[in-house]
């Protein structure tokens, strides 16, 4: 299993940032790879995620929690996706809002061929849960996530194709 640790400091007050985390479906608002989470009932959320070769599903369920502190889950006993993890939310030093630690243990589908095809398309665990905690950071600050059409995330579907700076219209090129 892959281990991947991450951290950000998100400057909003800890128990905001605990409730939209909390509210599960609120996640592929900043989780670019997850298509959906819908909760089934108390602790257990079905997940739909993109991957390389196609979608993947699986159940997970709640572990531990503490409410502002700790959310922990881990997968189902025979989804197709195997991970476990927690995020823990801390009061950051001096007033700065809320540092978020992700802590995340993950079996890519196809075991290490997935792993190895999952980094050549970018879908690698450690890049994603930086990635996702910045976007995150976004929707905490700002209430969305801030694109550009020379961002690799670009700005909606299919824009992960950067285009070459264009001249403004009406002047000539050289």
């Amino acid at each position: 299993m892959l281990h991947v640790t991450k951290r950000i400091t998100i400057n909003r007050p800890r128990d905001e940032v605990y409730r939209f985390w909390r509210d599960l479906e609120n996640l592929p608002q900043f989780m670019q790879h997850l298509e959906s989470v819908h909760v089934i009932g108390g602790t257990r959320s079905h997940w739909v995620a993109k991957a390389p070769t196609g979608n993947v599903e699986w159940d997970a369920e709640i572990v531990a929690e503490r409410e502002h502190e700790l959310i922990a889950w881990r997968s189902i006993e025979g989804s197709e996706v195997r991970t476990e993890g927690s995020v823990r939310f801390i009061d950051a030093p001096a007033d700065r809002g809320t540092e978020v630690s992700v802590e995340l243990e993950y079996e890519a589908p196809g075991g290490k061929l997935g792993a190895t095809v999952a980094k050549l398309f970018g879908e690698e665990p450690t890049q994603q849960i930086r990635d996702d905690l910045r976007r995150f950071k976004q929707v905490m600050e700002t209430g969305e996530v801030v694109r550009s059409d020379g961002s690799l995330e670009g700005a909606g579907q299919g824009a992960s194709k950067q285009r070459a700076a264009q001249a403004p219209e009406g002047e000539a090129r050289r």
